[in-house]
């Protein structure tokens, strides 16, 4: 199910096409919960979304096979980039223009975006996109090396370790 959602030939439980929710502007993204574990799947069952597709061995090999496949999974993450507050440079991923407009919708203590972070990590990793997980690792890393040294507290230690380990690590 997950492979021919990404490759534009299914819906997600909502009747959206992937296309459709990376479309969505930021308001949406942020309010709605139902769509980030279409767009980075994991094999286990998700709590606040549990008709999502799960990961298989199957589904991982298409992706890690697949090059359009990670290209599409690579255009997911360029959009939840924007949405976070990052963008790609030179091969790393580095803080926007927008930053500091958009890291008020996830820069704060206990914040649900912290889990989506989570999987992102995770899902990108599983997938075959190794390296822009950990262009994303690093990006988040500096931020809470930051927030450590001006202690503003905003991403937990435990919140940093499970994107720690989320990365493959």
């Amino acid at each position: 199910m997950i492979v021919a959602f990404y490759e534009g030939n299914a819906r997600d439980d909502r009747g959206r096409l992937l296309d459709e929710i990376l479309q969505l502007d930021d308001d949406r993204l942020e309010y709605i919960h139902d769509f980030i574990q279409w767009l980075f799947p994991l094999p286990e069952r998700s709590g606040a979304n549990a008709s999502a597709p799960r990961l298989d061995d199957a589904a991982i090999a298409a992706f890690r096979a697949r090059p359009e496949l990670r290209a599409a999974l690579r255009r997911s993450l360029d959009r939840m980039l924007a949405f976070y507050g990052f963008e790609w440079s030179h091969g790393a991923i580095v803080k926007s223009s927008s930053y500091e407009e958009r890291c008020t919708n996830w820069l704060r203590a206990e914040n649900h975006n912290h889990l989506r972070l989570t999987r992102i990590l995770h899902s990108l990793y599983l997938l075959g996109e190794a390296h822009a997980a950990q262009a994303f690792f690093d990006a988040l890393a500096a931020v809470y090396e930051e927030e450590r040294r001006s202690n503003r507290n905003r991403i937990s230690e435990r919140t940093f370790d499970f994107w720690t380990r989320a990365g493959g690590r």
